[in-house]
Order: C-alpha cells, then structure tokens, then sequence
C-alpha cells in the first residue's frame, strides 16, 4: 500500500547535478504523535524521505549516551579544578544527565558538533550542568553512512585555565570547523554574599571549587567558549570574553564569519550582536544590543530593530578585569560594586540614577567614574538597559539563517511577561515594565514563536516579524498547546540551499516534545521526530555533506527514568540522507 504522506517541500538551490534554478525537492513521512503509555517512552523518527525523487530510508541511531565508559572515561563525568571526578552524595559517578542528581545536576548533556579536521571526524560534546563539562571523541563512517564511535579515542577536555565551565547550553559548529558553545543562567553578582554564596541554582558549583565558593568570582561564567582542534589533533579551549557576558543560549556566526548574533536566555533580557575585528578570529571586536520599535503587536508582533553599540574590547582585557594576578586560583576581579553605584529612594530613583528593568528587576543604576567597559562586558544586559536598548524579551532561544533569503530565524520560547504590555500571562503586573522602557507590548502567548529577521548586506537584522506562533488551547486540556503547531521552540537549524527550517521544543505543553521541519515558502509544519516523555530537543543541526551523506545531529535530554535510554541524555542522528550537499 502507498503510504500516506504530509509532504514538506525543500527547495535547494545550486546543488551538484542540478541546473540553475532547478529544485531539488524533499519530502518527509510525518511522525505521528504517540498514543500509548509505551510509545509515549520511547523515540519516534521518520523513515522515510523522497530526495530529487528518490526514494530513500532513513531512521535515527544514536551515537553515545550519558554513562557510556571509553578510553578511562565515563562520558559526561563531571571534574573540579584539578580535573578529579567528582562524585554525588551517595558515592556515585555525578554524571551530568540531568536525571541523576535530586540535589542539581543541571538538565545534561546539550550541543553535540561534528567537526571535520585533518581527514578525521570529531565529535565535541558540552554539558549543561552547573559544572560544565566537555568531551571529544572520534566517529567512524561505514561505506552506507553509517556513524559510531571510534573506541578508545574518548577525551575530557579541561576547562580549569578559564575558571571551568558553567551551564553549557546551545552551540554550532563555525564555518572554520570549530565548535562554539555558551554558558547560560549567569549569577547574579549583585547578591554574592561574603562567603561566595549567591542562590542555590548557583551555589552547586562550589562542587567545582573544592566546596570553597569564596574562590569563585560569579564573573567566571556566562561567556562564550570556544574549542578548535589542531593539526596534531590537540584540542584547545578558550573564552571570548569581549562577546559579552549573559544568559548566553547560543551564539550564532554569520557568513562573513565576523557577525555573530547572541540570545539571551531569561525574563527581561536582552538581543545581542557581536562584529569581531577579523574574519575567523573571535577575540576582539565591538559589541551592541537590538532595540525593538514596534510596528505591530498582532499575531506575534513585528518591528524595526536599531543597534546601539555597547564598547569595544580584546577578550584580555576583559579577562584582566577577572584575574588581574593571572592566577586562576585567587579570586582578585572586580565585583558588582566596583562597578555600578546604586541610588533607590522611596520607590523611584535619585536624581543621576538611571531606572531600568532587567532580569535582576527594577534597579536604579549609576556606573562608577571609568568603569564603563566593565560594565558594558560583565555586565551586557544591565548596561544595554542603561544605554537605552531593550531587555524585555522572554527566553531568546535558537538561531539560525537562510542565505538564500537573507532571513534570520530567532526563537522565542514565551511571548509574556516583559513582552507583554504591564501585564503577566495576560493579567495587569507592572513588575516586568515598572522602569524600564516598554518597548515591546503584545498579547500574551504561552506557546511561544520563531521570528523571521530581515538582514541588510552587512549582516546586520533591520526588522524583526513573528513567522510561526503557537497556538493555546483552553485551560484544562492535558496539551497546553495545539498539538498540529509549536509549543515553547527552542533551538532551529535551517537545511542550506532550501525552505526547510527544523525546529525543536522544549515545552511542557506537549506530552512529547516534537522536531518539525516548516517549509518556509509553503507554511507546511511536519513533525519528524517525537522525543521520549520528559525529554527535551535540543541543539538540532544540519550538516548537509559529510563525505556525500547528510545527517540531522539531535540530542535527546533528560528523558524520563522509565524511557529506553533509562534517564540518560543522548546525541544521535536522522539519516543517512543522500544528495543533500553542494
């Protein structure tokens, strides 16, 4: 019998074998979603896809999970500063799979990339827990595509020359075949006590710290890191400290390989752009923040977007700021009150203070005599607020671009709170406005939205217009969002040379999240994969060609205790496609 298809059409333009504007077209066999208590534990995926008329199987293997042992390593492990295993109370492994640990092992393992380098495939790893963790490995291709690890060439990647890592979330894989991560949920410095303490969600890194959070400084963590491989095979790791320092859920690097686009994960936060001086070379460059003007608030909003420049820095002189001893072990940098004075009375601000709304709240704001680059890069998002740019957006998750378009592609998990107009989930709250500037005002959706970006020719975004929202169902009903759209996307990758953006979810208004893959020319949504229950998508990301083979890179967090991988976060893949590269 022939099977029954919602079809989602690819149009790939400049591809081998194809003339000049001819298309290759792409169909995919939708994924149902699951009905049972049994199916609803396990992963879905297509199997089937139609590339250029061919008919092709396809499926998704996985290629590691959390726990696996090889080459002496345990595959997520978490290490301190000294790269020593550390171990949760019970004596056990603390492996970061964001199910193992009752007392904060963060959500596990997030951005898998797959980087070509001296004739070998690598894999790089990175860990979102509060101690970061990063991992590298090799992979081997079989004659059809097939890819598996490579035995005995697992690795730890130390982190403990940046002050270790801290919550790494999403990433990509550069033009220049590095990997490029980030560091979510920042402390706030503002509230470190005497003894390092600031919050529980932060303090579990004093694991890191030998228990002594007096050695760690909260400016440590929220930057971006990067890991490049060299000629030898050798791994290094780095900081880009003048990109900014934020909830950073992914930094996304534009074709001419020196603008980067940064979100911001969080309430009342912010849009961010980094230039870099030289092309391939992230360490010095000019920093800025969007500011939205709205020109309509219907069916997800629209509106111009203007960049306000923040400062301009080499990464050393901002780590100096960190560690001006340059020794990673004394805790010497600046703090909160190095930088900013500030001056509330009475509910409003004194005269020389600034009012903005962040994250942190209502503040009322003054930066000390010389200390406006600390603030502009230790501080991104309060200083952006200060200077005028807009830190109302509501969970700034994935990006992505289309080329061929021009068309930036920007997730935003919610649509609430300081995108809302005084209001909170569509009730009269003046707390996410109540000093700031109320740029952004739209109805409340709890589904979310990815937005589409128009760039000019220098890459840089001139508009901002939702593409897709989620639509809410009435209260009551077991899926928060219907289940025929998104709910809360997260990270998108978008299939080069075509109209296909992958999107994926991390909601609790689906029983299981879902992978789409929306055809931007016709609007179609197609669901490709189903995630295990309590599973999240993260870090979808498309490589087009791979020795002749595409693969969709997924990986699989934190999945229910009772799903096939029994807790633990997974990285796999959807193919082996044919005929997907240039």
């Amino acid at each position: 019998m022939k099977p029954n298809y919602i079809f989602s059409v690819i149009s790939l333009l400049g591809l081998q074998g194809l003339c000049a504007g001819e298309r290759l077209e792409v169909y995919f066999k939708p994924v149902p979603f699951p009905k049972t208590e049994a199916e609803k534990y396990a992963l879905h995926a297509t199997q089937e896809t139609v590339v250029n008329k061919e008919r092709q199987k396809i499926g998704f293997s996985t290629l590691m999970a959390t726990g696996e042992r090889d080459n002496g390593e345990v595959y997520g492990l978490l290490k301190d500063r000294e790269d020593t295993p550390l171990t949760l109370r019970d004596g056990s492994p603390y492996i970061c799979n964001g199910t193992s640990n009752p007392f904060g092992s963060g959500a596990g393992l997030d951005h898998v990339s797959l980087l070509q380098r001296n004739g070998t495939l690598y894999m790089v790893s990175q860990f979102e827990c509060q101690v970061g963790a990063y991992y590298i490995n090799e992979l081997e291709q079989d004659a059809q595509g097939g890819l598996s690890p490579k035995p005995g060439t697992l690795r730890y990647i130390s982190q403990k020359e940046e002050f270790g890592g801290y919550v790494h979330c999403a990433g990509m894989k550069t033009p220049w075949e590095s990997h490029l991560g980030s560091e979510e949920y920042p402390p706030d410095a503002k509230l470190r006590q005497k003894d390092g303490s600031i919050d529980l969600y932060y303090d579990f890194i004093a694991d890191y710290w030998g228990g002594d959070l007096a050695l760690a400084n909260p400016y440590y963590y929220g930057w971006v890191p990067e890991l490049s491989i060299g000629a030898q095979g050798e791994a290094a790791y780095t900081k880009h400290y003048s990109m900014g320092r934020f909830s950073h859920e992914l930094a996304y690097v534009m074709p001419d390989r020196k603008t980067v686009y940064m979100s911001d994960d969080g309430t009342n936060v912010g849009f961010f752009m980094y230039v870099a001086k030289r092309a391939e070379d992230l360490s010095e460059g000019t920093l800025y923040a969007a500011k939205w003007e709205q020109v309509s608030s219907q069916e997800g909003g629209s509106a111009a977007l203007s960049w306000i420049e923040l400062g301009r820095a080499k990464e050393s002189e901002v780590r100096a700021m960190l560690d001006p001893d340059h020794n990673v072990s004394t805790n010497d940098g600046l703090g909160f009150y190095d930088i900013f004075e500030e001056g509330m009375g009475d509910g409003v601000c004194q005269s020389g203070y600034t009012p903005i709304n962040t994250e942190a709240g209502f503040e009322c704001l003054r930066v000390k005599k010389g200390m406006e680059k600390a603030a502009a890069f230790l501080e991104t998002r309060r200083y952006a607020a200060m200077m005028g740019a807009t830190t109302e957006f509501r969970k700034g998750e994935g990006i992505t671009y289309d080329a061929s378009t021009r068309t930036l592609y920007f997730a935003i998990s919610e649509i609430g709170r300081g995108m809302e107009d005084h209001a909170k989930q569509g009730k009269k709250d003046s707390r996410y406005d109540r000093g700031g500037h109320n740029h952004i005002r739209l109805p409340y959706n709890r589904c979310g939205g990815v937005y589409a970006l128009t760039v000019d020719d220098s890459y840089k975004a001139t508009s901002m217009k939702a593409e897709l929202v989620g639509q809410p169902v009435k209260e009551g009903f077991s899926q928060g969002c219907a289940l025929d759209s998104i709910a809360n996307p997260d990270n998108l990758t978008f299939l080069p040379y075509s109209n296909i953006l992958v999107i994926g979810e991390d909601s609790s208004y689906h029983e299981n999240n879902t992978v789409w893959a929306y055809d931007t020319g016709t609007k179609a949504l197609t669901s490709i994969i189903m995630l295990p229950k309590g599973a999240e998508a993260t870090s979808p990301f498309w490589y087009s060609d791979i020795n002749g083979y595409g693969y969709l890179v997924l990986v699989t967090q934190h999945p229910h205790p009772k799903s096939e991988n029994r807790g633990e976060s997974s990285v796999g893949v959807l193919g082996p496609f044919r005929g997907l590269g240039r």
